[in-house]
C-alpha cells in the first residue's frame, strides 16, 4: 500500500527485523519500559502477530505490530517511528493502515499508550480513539498504560 508518506509492506527478513528492533529499543517509550533489542526481536518474531513497515524513499521510517487474537482482537501493540522522522505523519499513516486491516476482522481497534507519553496520546485522540481505562503500574512501576478504543459498533452487528 502506498500513501502520502511512503509505502507500507510486511516486515521481511533479518535486516528489516534488526533495524526495527534497534529503532524500538533506542527510543521512547521503550527505553523507559526497559525494552532491549533482544526483547524487541522476540516481539517482532511472534508468528501470531502481523508486522508492517513504512518506507520513505527506500528507508524504513517506522513500523506497526498488530494482534488479531485474544480477548481484544484488533490490538495495535506497537507503533514505532524513527526519531528523526517523527511529526511528519508516518505514525498516523501506520495507524490508519492498521485500522483498515483490523476493521476487516473486527469492529474494534484497541491500543495502549503509556501515561508518560503525552505526544502519542494526543495523536491517538486526534485519530478518534477514546479512553477505556487505565492500568496503573502495568508494565513498569510508577507508570500506567491507558487502554484506548476506536469502534465501528458492537460485535453483535459486525459483518465481515
Amino acid at each position: 500500500m502506498s500513501g502520502a508518506d511512503g509505502t507500507i509492506r510486511r516486515l521481511a527478513g533479518d535486516a528489516d527485523l534488526a533495524e526495527c528492533a534497534r529503532m524500538m529499543a533506542e527510543s521512547e517509550p521503550w527505553i523507559t519500559l526497559g525494552r532491549t533489542v533482544e526483547a524487541s526481536i522476540r516481539t517482532l518474531r511472534d508468528p501470531g502477530k502481523e508486522v508492517y513497515v513504512s518506507e520513505d524513499e527506500g528507508r524504513i521510517v517506522g513500523f506497526v505490530v498488530i494482534d488479531l487474537r485474544g480477548p481484544f482482537p484488533g490490538y495495535i501493540q506497537t507503533v514505532c517511528v524513527r526519531a528523526g522522522a517523527r511529526g511528519q505523519g508516518h505514525g498516523a499513516q501506520l495507524i490508519t493502515w492498521a485500522e483498515a486491516r483490523i476493521f476487516q476482522e473486527s469492529p474494534n481497534v484497541f491500543m495502549c499508550v503509556s501515561t508518560f507519553n503525552p505526544d502519542a496520546h494526543r495523536l491517538y485522540e486526534r485519530l478518534g480513539y477514546t479512553v477505556v481505562g487505565e492500568l496503573p503500574d502495568y508494565l513498569v512501576r510508577g507508570h500506567g498504560e491507558v487502554l484506548l478504543r476506536k469502534s465501528r459498533g458492537p460485535w453483535s452487528e459486525f459483518r465481515r
